[in-house]
């Protein structure tokens, strides 16, 4: 008896590793309810960022009370986030013991990685979308939610993952460049309709002459960095769109490493050790250089555009040290100026499947009421952020908002009012990168070459061939680049490790031991009989 405890319990511990090192979250494939069953009450968790922005926070608070007096029978419990990273490692974290949100503001490059998590973690949403009583506007829903038809397409489009929809958007920006119209005018140029890259490299160069006693010309201060960029991922990505050269594929395969990649690295080697070129990781926010007068070009989301200029409502630097310019804010620098592109980006939202049907389709039902007038409208003014529906961005309402640039520096502060027209008129410029698992992580190594390539500079050593093949290696191990793929698409893994194999045949001597025994076991009964 105590022989077969052993066997036993050695063969259940075997079964408990295997599953420990081969388990996934499975969850049945979340199909639509028929109605909506207003008597049980649900409770549902909604994850959002805010940047320390209270008035933000107050928009989603409003729009929690809104959708609870439509629908009395659901509560919304609101947890804050001020770093999309930190969502990001929560839900991942959370998949693993089923404990994901409900709703998610989050990224689709984030979903993907969601989406290896386990079998129907997050719910399609073609399902939800044109349903006639519960999709986008339907007949059922009770409150004014946009139609599918009424989604700025290009934003949809963004949401899908292999050629499925996962998201809807929530807010969208893109990049623009902030520019010290006045000192550029004060080095003898005449800013172009549109911004080229040897248009910004020529002025920076410029900007970089000093006097005798070490001040520089254009500013008369010891400090000028003429051109820092926010997001150096954005740069390189931007860079390469509009060079048609290789980036990833929709596949997931990793084109990056490429000449196209190396040239524009020596450029920039070249600015960052004249010191005409920095980063925000490496110098800090391109808007405090750009308000003390001590950068030209800042580049930053329009999301951010309240914080940059002279007369700037949201200023992190003392008063004394403000210099008055006039700001132009202009599309990121271009190849070709008459085939303008640059990318797409801002929080979408998401609904993670649960057991319960219908505590999903409340899920659905909030997501769709954040894509109301007056949440879209309402979160769109506190930054230069752009709804996501045309029927909010056609509304008298916001017409009316944009119309109303320069009525003050606060509410119709005019930078941030540009800032949101910019990518209103330039939405079919926009483009997004191709979504898989690990496309975050290439992301992050496109900016982190033109980082390392500037710190490169700055310590004096030389960026040549040498130094980008080993930038390059080192890159593609520290993301492990070579270890993503296209959600759903199996890799060859290899052989099995010795440990696994190890597993496997004790797993079947095991079984074999077990058999033997209890044969012996029979034998010996049927002869005692």
């Amino acid at each position: 008896m105590r022989k077969k405890k052993i066997i036993l319990c050695a063969l259940l511990l075997l079964c408990l590793l295997l599953t420990g090192c081969h388990g996934k979250n499975t969850a049945a494939a979340f199909v639509l309810p028929d109605s909506f069953d207003t008597q049980r009450q649900h409770e549902i968790t909604f994850w959002a960022k805010n940047d320390t922005n209270m008035t933000q926070v107050d928009i989603y608070k409003a729009a929690i009370e809104g959708f609870e007096k439509a629908y009395p029978n659901v509560k919304v419990n609101l947890r804050l986030y001020t770093d999309y990273g930190r969502i990001y490692q929560d839900v991942i974290t959370n998949i693993a013991t089923n404990t994901t949100p409900n709703v998610c503001i989050t990224y689709p490059d984030h979903i993907a990685t969601y989406l290896t998590g386990g079998t129907n973690t997050v719910v399609p949403l073609e399902d939800f979308m044109g349903d006639e009583q519960w999709g986008l506007g339907g007949t059922q829903v009770n409150f004014d939610a946009p139609g599918l038809d009424e989604v700025v397409p290009k934003f949809l489009e963004e949401c899908q993952i292999g050629g499925v929809t996962y998201a809807l958007p929530y807010m969208r920006s893109t990049e623009a460049v902030y520019v010290n119209k006045t000192y550029v005018e004060k080095l003898g140029y005449t800013l172009p309709e549109t911004l080229t890259w040897d248009f910004v490299w020529e002025v920076s160069e410029a900007a970089m002459k000093k006097d005798a006693q070490g001040n520089f010309l254009v500013n008369g201060q010891k400090v000028m960095i003429p051109f820092i960029y926010k997001s150096t991922d954005n740069m390189m990505i931007q860079y390469l769109d509009q060079k048609q050269a290789g980036y990833s594929s929709p596949e997931g395969e990793i084109l990056i490493f490429n000449d196209d990649t190396r040239a524009f690295l020596k450029e920039i080697a070249v600015h960052g050790k004249s010191k005409a070129f920095s980063t925000f990781k490496i110098s800090s926010y391109p808007a405090n250089f750009l308000n003390a007068g001590q950068c030209i070009f800042a580049v930053d989301s329009t999301a951010g555009a309240t914080w940059m200029g002279s007369d700037a409502p949201l200023i992190d630097i003392a008063e004394e040290n403000l210099v008055a310019f006039e700001t132009a804010v202009m599309t990121i620098p271009q190849l070709d100026a008459e085939n303008p592109s640059m990318i797409s980006q801002g929080p979408s939202v998401c609904i993670f499947n649960k057991e319960d049907p219908q505590e999903v389709l409340a899920s659905w039902l909030f997501m769709q009421y954040l894509l109301t007038n007056d949440v879209q409208i309402a979160y769109a003014q506190t930054e230069g952020y752009v709804p996501v529906t045309l029927k909010a961005q056609q509304s008298d309402t916001y017409q009316d908002y944009l119309s109303r640039e320069g009525e003050d520096n606060d509410f119709y502060y005019p930078i941030k009012l540009q800032a949101s027209r910019l990518l209103i008129e330039n939405t079919e410029n926009t483009f997004v990168t191709p979504v898989f698992n690990g496309s975050a992580s290439l992301r992050d190594a496109a900016g982190q070459m033109i980082e390392n390539v500037t710190k490169a500079v700055n310590r004096r050593q030389t960026v040549d061939e040498a130094f980008l093949d080993k930038l390059f290696d080192e890159v593609n191990a520290l993301y492990r680049l070579d270890q993503t793929g296209a959600v759903g698409v199996q890799k060859d893994l290899g052989a099995l490790p010795g440990t696994a194999v190890t597993l496997l045949v004790t797993l079947v001597a095991v079984w074999v031991l077990m058999g033997l025994y209890v044969l012996r076991a029979f034998l010996k009964k049927k002869k005692a009989k």
